[in-house]
């Protein structure tokens, strides 16, 4: 069913590429690449493996399917992550260039050169053999944000074993299970780690996950914090202290790996039940992941590239440690918050280190905005060239701050939609992509997505529907780690007739076929036969200046099936009250229609947001109703 309100007003507001990026655009022939893509997407794919990556030997088949869905892409092909985000660029005139800037929370730097960081990840691949991991094995690491988080994961996959990284700050349960399901023997992980200026006792906490899963046979502890931990003999070991060893020599080979063969699990936060831990291969995930951060963002060979996100994360796998690497960028990287001790603290980074891409979650933005504009009006920001989003939709409020204060009006701002599932960008601009604030635009070259209805016929034109990938992308995950049925059931089944695979999103799309990501299916609320995205109703909340942060949850009601009721952040220096309540109710009213008019707004100082800060809306609505909030694993300290 089509919504009720009319949405052509942010739709027509369309921001055009300047001159100046049309000019200076590497892939200024996108357009037409994508629609060769479209036409033929192997091809596409193909190209793509050749040019970025090299093969220890090349693949005999770029794409099978006779085992659907569980899809192989560059079968026969031998490769290794390492050998292409490290081991080549030794051999070249990159050997000395900057790969990583880390700043401290405390302001510490510390710089790795391609050679430095080759040299720190065949040290520590060294170290793993000396514990006993061999090619097949996996390795689970629970770090802070150090240099030496993607040192352990690129040591890991060189040596042909699978790392599962585990965000710094899950549970003791929630590491528990996912050390279990994950069989690993090893694990990896720092003594503590700094947030806020306080320590999280990382090192406590994988101690009572091993109590609860006694598969660990041996633990390795970074020591950042210096606080006192206990270090349990023939189990745990520093280090700094087996780094001095002979056994951490500054060489180690590089394992070839088959192209299907694991590379990583990352495991998703679902609300209920065992988390899923998806499977990525070595392949087709490292040409997916090279070739969207190649085109999206245009990179150089002079950028300094900011992902903002975390290691732990989907986007800190493929967009903070394997893709800059692959294409040979530098990456700065920091450990804290990005308000602290200050809100310009990520505008004073930008300004001292150059920064020229800059890759961050609209969470992070709409935090930053609640400052106001004067923080950033502080820096110099001109080396900025691109901006990106990533996590959610980003409301056209925040899109319009971000481009006016951060980016001058002058840089292209890449909203990216995709998925753990997905490994890489599926939906996203370009820079010469004409953009309209809080769409994803189109999908990528190479990439078949739709929204459609239950029966599979495709929307019309600002109906909402079912987000689906009509044909795998290498990047996607091979299975769910030890469920192959539960991989089936949770993606394939619901189009199982047509073979597609359903996100779990909704969306719809514009007459210019330009997609606008409404949020997770579950995030809908159906008010008087209407669906509303809970992203629609906030975006309009914080479209007022009284707003900085909001989150929807749709109450149960007997005369409408459900009401609305919204929780609001307020800006620095705003006080709630029972005018203003009304005020952003008529604010509401006029942007979205009646239909979408909370029946209730409460003010708060904080929401629940998991660690990768997405607003966890389901505990919002279990307070209400009184129910279990389930799995909390993933919810932010």
């Amino acid at each position: 069913m089509s919504t009720a309100f009319d949405t052509t007003a942010s739709k027509s507001e369309v921001y055009q590429p300047s001159r100046e990026i049309l000019e200076s655009v590497q892939a200024s022939d996108y357009l037409e690449l994508r629609e060769e893509a479209l036409q033929d997407p192997l091809s596409f794919w193909d190209r793509q493996a050749k040019e970025l990556l090299d093969w220890y030997e090349p693949y005999q088949q770029i794409f099978d399917d006779s085992n659907r869905p569980f899809f192989k892409w560059f079968t026969g092909g031998k490769i290794n992550v390492v050998h292409n985000a490290l081991d080549r660029h030794v051999k070249s005139w990159r050997k000395n260039k900057l790969a990583l800037i880390w700043e401290a929370e405390d302001g510490e730097q510390r710089t790795y050169s391609y050679f430095k960081l080759w040299k720190e990840v065949n040290r520590f691949a060294n170290i793993l053999k000396s514990m006993g991991v061999k090619k097949g094995d996996t390795v689970t690491i629970y770090m802070g944000r150090v240099p030496e988080m993607p040192i352990a994961m690129l040591a890991t996959a060189k040596i042909g074993a699978i790392h599962s990284v585990v965000y710094g700050g899950f549970s003791e349960q929630a590491l528990a299970d996912r050390i279990d399901d994950a069989k690993s023997k090893v694990v990896v992980t720092c003594d503590g780690s700094w947030l806020r200026g306080k320590t999280v006792n990382l090192k406590d906490i994988v101690d009572e996950a091993i109590a609860r899963s006694p598969v660990v046979q041996r633990v390795i502890v970074l020591k950042r914090t210096g606080q006192e931990v206990n270090m349990v003999p023939d189990r745990d070991f520093w280090w700094h202290e087996l780094a001095a060893l002979p056994i951490a020599g500054p060489y180690c080979e590089t394992e070839p790996m088959d192209a299907e063969d694991p590379m990583f699990i990352l495991y998703t936060s679902g609300t209920t039940g065992k988390p899923k831990g998806l499977m990525h291969s070595c392949g087709g995930y490292l040409v997916h992941i090279a070739a969207t951060l190649k085109y999206a963002f245009d990179t150089r060979e002079d950028d300094r590239w900011w992902c903002a996100a975390d290691p732990g994360w989907i986007t800190g796998h493929s967009y903070i440690v394997y893709a800059p690497l692959i294409l040979g960028l530098t990456s700065f990287m920091y450990e804290g918050a990005p308000g602290y001790p200050y809100p310009d603290r990520w505008w004073q980074q930008v300004e001292k280190y150059g920064i020229t891409l800059l890759y961050t979650a609209p969470t992070a933005i709409r935090g930053l905005m609640r400052f106001g504009d004067a923080w950033p009006a502080r820096h110099d920001l001109s080396s900025l060239r691109i901006l990106g989003t990533v996590g959610e939709p980003i409301n056209p409020e925040a899109w319009r701050w971000y481009n006016v204060n951060i980016g001058k009006e002058r840089c292209p701002i890449i909203d990216t939609w995709w998925q753990t599932e997905t490994g890489g960008f599926m939906i996203t601009p370009t820079p010469i992509i004409p953009l309209k604030p809080g769409s994803a635009t189109l999908p990528f070259a190479g990439v078949e997505a739709d929204v459609v209805r239950e029966d599979g016929s495709s929307c019309n034109p600002d109906e909402d529907g079912y987000l689906v990938i009509k044909h795998p992308v290498p990047g996607m995950a091979r299975t769910i780690w030890g469920d192959p049925d539960r991989f089936v059931q949770t993606y394939w089944s619901d189009f199982e007739k047509q073979g597609w695979y359903f996100s779990g999103d909704s969306a719809r799309k514009d007459e210019d076929n330009y997609f606008w990501i409404i949020g997770r299916m579950d995030d809908v609320i159906k008010v008087s036969g209407y669906r509303l995205g809970t992203a629609e109703v906030e975006s309009a909340l914080v479209s007022h200046h009284a707003v900085a942060e909001a989150a929807c949850i749709g109450v149960p009601d007997e005369l409408r099936g459900n009401v609305i009721r919204a929780y609001c952040i307020l800006t620095a220096g705003v006080s709630g009250s029972e005018s203003l309540e009304d005020e952003l109710k008529a604010h509401v009213r006029h942007e979205v229609g009646p239909i979408a008019v909370p029946a209730s707004i409460e003010f708060v100082d904080s929401l629940p947001k998991t660690r990768s800060g997405k607003i966890m809306r389901r505990l919002l609505k279990a307070k209400v109703l009184g129910q279990p909030v389930g799995d909390t694993s993933t919810l932010e300290a």
